[in-house]
Parts: structure tokens; C-alpha cells; sequence
């Protein structure tokens, strides 16, 4: 019996469509920082159960010091590499298709894909992701990490909400049509 879980990438980006500098800094996402405003993203959290992010987008976020912040959830770091599972915390090394189905076919709260783009466009060329919500930052970076890469299918999207805050993001929520 399938459930009504969803894929929902919730990511920012740069106008020009960077989620990073080519030195993979993120920096840049500090010039929307506003005391008091996240951006939606409690309560989007608020929704989900399950995380998948890469190991390298997973490890970025160790490097800046910070715990990774979802403990409280099942989370699936996507790496070549095996190593044992840490809590709730799976280093997965199979096929993304094949553990979406298996996510899928459980009960749950929605599904996070916390980046990055090699596992965002993973899941794109296979036609996965239910939503997207993007925000949108105010800066033209040039060249860095593209959110969106060549190499998979057309697909048509529905705008489900755009709201603009004060700091110049703009947040784009969409559905797969």
C-alpha cells in the first residue's frame, strides 16, 4: 500500500542558480539573515521525518562547526563509502531510486532532500522530487555549484506560492505537475 509521503528539496540559491562558491562556501546566504525570520523553514521541518542529504553537503555542514541538526529524524547520508549507521543517522551506498521506493512504501512524514545538487539532480534525472521549494537570494555569484545540471527529462511544475521578504529573498514553491 503506498503512502503520501513526498520528496520536497527545500534549498536556496543564488539568482544566477548557485547553491555554493566554486570554493563551496556558502557565505553568501548570510546577506537574507534577519533576526527573528527562517524563511518558512520550521515549519517545513515540522513536516518531514526523513532527511537525505550527500556526504559531502552532510560533512560541509560538520566543517562549519555546527551538529548536524536533524537528530531527531531518520536521516540517509548518500556515499560510496560504507560505514556503520550512528543513531538515526544511515550512510547509505545503494541505489537512490531503490531506497526512495522503500522510503515511500513506509508510513511517515515527508521526505527532505537537504542537498546537494549531485543528489538533488540525482533524484531530477529520475523524476523524483514531489516538490521543490527554492529561495531565491539576491546576489549574481558568477560561477560556483549549479543547483540545476544537463542530463535529465523535461519536467513541468505547478506554483503552488512565491512570497517575498524583506531582505530581498524570494521563495518559490512548487509541485510536479
Amino acid at each position: 500500500m503506498p503512502y503520501n509521503r513526498k520528496i520536497i528539496l527545500y534549498i536556496s540559491m543564488s539568482l544566477d542558480g548557485y547553491i555554493a562558491s566554486l570554493d563551496d562556501s556558502l557565505d553568501f546566504l548570510s546577506s537574507v539573515a534577519q533576526e527573528g525570520e527562517d524563511y518558512g523553514y520550521t515549519n517545513f521541518v515540522s513536516s518531514v521525518d526523513t532527511v537525505i542529504i550527500g556526504r559531502k553537503t552532510y560533512e560541509k555542514v560538520l566543517s562549519m562547526g555546527y551538529e548536524y541538526p536533524h537528530v531527531d529524524k531518520d536521516v540517509f547520508i548518500i556515499t560510496r563509502r560504507k560505514r556503520a549507521s550512528i543513531g538515526s543517522f544511515n550512510f547509505y551506498t545503494g541505489d537512490l531510486s531503490e531506497l526512495i521506493a522503500i522510503l515511500k512504501s513506509k508510513p511517515g512524514g515527508n521526505i527532505y532532500c537537504d542537498g546537494g545538487a549531485e543528489i538533488a539532480n540525482e533524484l531530477m534525472r529520475n523524476n523524483l522530487i514531489d516538490e521543490f521549494i527554492i529561495s531565491v537570494i539576491p546576489i549574481l555569484l558568477g560561477d560556483g555549484v549549479s543547483l540545476f545540471k544537463g542530463g535529465r527529462p523535461e519536467q513541468s511544475l505547478r506554483l503552488i506560492n512565491s512570497k517575498s521578504f524583506d531582505k530581498g529573498l524570494v521563495q518559490l514553491h512548487y509541485n510536479k505537475v
